[in-house]
């Protein structure tokens, strides 16, 4: 689906039964999408990953010297050449195919939430808050568009780990080792920080939500409440909710901060240990110098795509309280009204049969 086919001429039928399952459903009406941007996003990383490979190959044959010294720099050029195209490439494509999953993934939301709006009609606001509404075809929207389109670029990240890992042990097997030991250790460090950091940030998303809805509906009764002098006791009220969504969001964000930390620590030790026990290699003859450098640069390259799991943790902690509020709404079936023989129709108004 490209952005210029929008609006969708049929949007789905979502699955509305949970929030988690309304995610899978919006992720499988996307394959496509998600596909493209898997692919982008594998050659953007591996061409990352791979450029220690050349840098490699030049420091070998300048330490070695001898007569094949000039061709193996020239060799290490061009791939250096080929990995930097691979990367802008990758990096441009990544980019337009992530912001395309993202556009087409809140513009299905959009439609669903006005066909259900056009369908419920005037009982719509009698049956969930307006101010709710405001928020789903908000800031949910823009939340679960984050998920969506983060997704792929999280799996090619993690793809892109596990090649290192193996390419790794057919270069250097014995700092590979320590790869392979480490690589995960920083994958799963911030998962005991993850289920309150989740939780913390449904509660942040709890109450911002009751905030909006509480403004939009001041709003839209302001007449109201000036004639009868409410105006004070609801500005009161709305300064109490956004208090307490700025303590939730702060206490949230400590959270998330001490994630980040762990994964900006964890990659350096990981990186101190390859250095302190390749140069002991090195001492002892049995990796090359070039060796070391190639693996020391792969190491410090694998920082980026790991960054994306912290990425996912967030996107999915923030979308999964939106994606619950969009099925809400979204699960919401049209009854007929028993006043006095002004039920509806099922065929609906428009008297034409």
């Amino acid at each position: 689906m490209r952005i210029k086919d929008l609006p969708y001429a049929d949007p789905g039928n979502p699955d509305v039964r949970s929030g988690p399952r309304f995610l899978y459903w919006l992720g499988r009406q996307q394959r496509g999408g998600q596909f493209r941007a898997l692919a982008w996003g594998l050659l953007n990383f591996g061409s990352l990953s791979a450029l220690p490979y050349p840098v490699g190959i030049a420091v070998e044959a300048v330490s070695d010297g001898g007569d094949g010294a000039g061709r193996r720099l020239v060799l290490a050029g061009l791939l250096l050449a080929l990995c930097g195209a691979g990367v802008a490439l990758g990096d441009v494509m990544l980019h337009r195919t992530a912001v395309t999953n993202w556009i087409t993934a809140a513009a299905r939301i959009q439609q669903l939430l006005i066909r259900k709006s056009a369908e419920l009609g005037s009982t719509l606001t009698r049956r969930v808050a307006a101010g709710e509404v405001v928020a789903v075809s908000t800031g949910d929207v823009e939340k679960i568009g984050w998920f969506v389109e983060a997704l792929s670029r999280f799996t090619a990240a993690a793809l892109t780990v596990v090649l290192i890992c193996v390419g790794l042990f057919f270069y250097e097997p014995h700092l590979a080792l320590v790869v392979a030991i480490g690589a995960p250790v920083v994958a799963l460090s911030v998962l005991p920080l993850l289920p309150p950091s989740v939780r913390r940030a449904d509660v942040q998303r709890e109450k911002a939500g009751r905030a909006t809805e509480l403004a939009s509906d001041t709003v839209a009764g302001l007449r109201v409440l000036r004639g009868i002098g409410g105006e004070e006791l609801f500005l009161g009220r709305y300064r109490a909710a956004s208090q307490e969504v700025r303590g939730a969001a702060v206490r949230s964000a400590r959270l998330w901060s001490l994630i980040a930390a762990v994964q900006v620590l964890i990659p350096g030790l990981l990186l101190i240990a390859v250095v302190w026990y390749g140069v002991r290699l090195a001492r002892e003859g049995t990796v090359s110098v070039g060796e070391l450098v190639t693996v020391y640069s792969m190491v410090t390259l694998l920082a980026w795509p790991m960054r994306h799991f912290e990425e996912i943790a967030m996107a999915y902690s923030f979308s999964r309280p939106s994606a619950r509020r969009a099925a809400r709404v979204l699960a919401l079936r049209r009854v007929a009204e028993p006043a006095g023989g002004q039920a509806e129709s099922p065929g609906g108004g428009s008297g034409t049969g």
